[in-house]
């Protein structure tokens, strides 16, 4: 009965945009479609009315003020924007399989049939707008347990399927230009937890991605997932998550370089990010194809985090090209500077032969602090051509000052300075 009451009841109250408040056009607010800050709450109804409602009236920004408001799945419209107010929070319900009824949804590397919707999800949404101090809280933890004690109890816990059970992402962007995501927490996500698909000209400012310093890992809690992006850029945000940082996606398999629905991840900018928990800074993989043209600099890595790390998956045909990182500053006992070696888990010929791959024009500059390890550059030369690596004006004190080199052509080392001597590499 009050799912209905709401429903025909609504009577939005309507303000102009307040520049303080970071809202675009009109606004409403959830409470006036009956939506309880109260943690407890069920309030999927009363949101999506208002953005219905708002979509219907021209557009503007929907508001959730100061409360925590637990919610299903909600789908953004044109020309309507959210803004979190200080104190706000946007809660997953956590009976996932009632409050995110699957439908077809773009997840690693194709479009499934049936797979978990975002917490928000936004679909041709030209110019949108998520800003705001608030919160979006995936409350994963009870999912990310279930997902262990199902892969321990698999046959096969190594291969143990991502996607094995339904788990939200926050927020899924898709087929959308000029997108701005300003000032957002992103918490406890039980999966991604931002998915910008075929997107252009994206920005995502002054954000943390976090996950519980006591929860050793929070399984696919990756921080932004760049995937078939153009002009994409990720600056001044916080990462402490327990996967990869910022991972490039696109698509896998043998027959990868026909995928038009997955074009390349082209012309990324990383900068003034601090990184203090996660797989990586930046990933290519686990689902890439086409990566190019990405600039990661001025920013500070203060966990045990790998910097660079370029998965070679051996089924999928990959070219990664013209990465720099520079102006990095470490500060740990642990991590990797490089990862970048066959990745084979979930891998699938389908009966194909094996494709080749190419890695041109990897470069690193005014790399300094004290890490862990130099780590590893180590494709198969078999299927990965890899040439063109530049290591420039690094100094590093590491616990570890291996560096381990092999099947790679033109390595240029340029003043690289590790515990007090030239680095040479293995």
């Amino acid at each position: 009965m009050l799912l209905a009451l709401l429903a025909t009841s609504f009577s939005p109250r309507w303000t102009r945009a307040d520049a303080a408040d970071d809202v675009h056009g009109p606004r409403m607010s959830i409470l006036d479609a009956g939506a309880m800050p109260d943690g407890s709450t069920i309030n999927t109804l009363a949101i999506q009315t208002t953005i219905d409602r708002m979509a219907a009236e021209g557009g503007g920004t929907v508001v959730v003020p100061a409360g925590v408001f637990v919610s299903g799945a909600l789908f953004m419209k044109p020309d309507v924007h959210l803004y979190l107010q200080e104190g706000a929070v946007l809660r997953c319900a956590e009976d996932v399989a009632t409050h995110f009824p699957a439908g077809p949804s773009r997840i690693e590397g194709h479009v499934a049939d049936q797979f978990t919707p975002a917490l928000i999800n936004a679909s041709g949404c030209n110019g949108l707008r998520i800003t705001g101090p608030g919160m979006l809280d995936g409350a994963g933890r009870p999912v990310w347990d279930l997902f262990w004690r199902l892969r321990r109890a698999s046959a096969d816990p190594r291969n143990f399927p991502n996607i094995g059970i339904p788990r939200a992402r926050l927020a899924l962007i898709e087929r959308s230009r000029d997108v701005r995501i300003d000032g957002v927490a992103f918490k406890d996500s039980q999966f991604w937890n931002l998915h910008l698909y075929a997107c252009s000209d994206v920005t995502v400012a002054g954000c943390r991605f976090t996950v519980p310093d006591e929860y050793e890992r929070a399984p696919s809690t990756d921080g932004i997932d760049i995937d078939s992006c153009q002009r994409v850029t990720v600056e001044h945000c916080f990462f402490s998550v327990t996967d990869d940082c910022i991972a490039a996606k696109g698509s896998r398999g043998p027959l990868a370089l026909q995928d038009r629905s997955s074009p390349p991840v082209e012309h990324v900018r990383v900068r003034n990010c601090e990184f203090r928990r996660g797989g990586s800074v930046f990933t290519c993989g686990s689902e890439a194809t086409i990566v190019r043209d990405v600039v990661v600099e001025d920013c500070r890595v203060t966990g045990d985090v790998r910097v660079l790390v370029l998965k070679l998956r051996t089924d999928t045909p990959q070219l990664y090209e013209d990465i720099e990182l520079r102006r990095i500053t470490l500060s740990t006992s642990g991590g990797q500077v490089f990862t970048v070696r066959p990745w084979t888990q979930y891998a699938d010929l389908d009966g194909h032969e094996q494709p080749t791959s190419r890695v041109r024009n990897i470069r690193m500059s005014e790399i300094t602090g004290r890490y862990g390890a130099m780590g590893t550059i180590r494709p198969d030369p078999a299927q990965t051509d890899m040439a063109e690596v530049v290591l420039k004006n690094i100094n590093l004190q590491l616990t570890d000052p291996t560096f381990e080199v092999t099947g790679v052509s033109n390595l240029e080392l340029d003043n690289v300075i590790v515990n007090g001597a030239a680095l040479q590499p293995t």
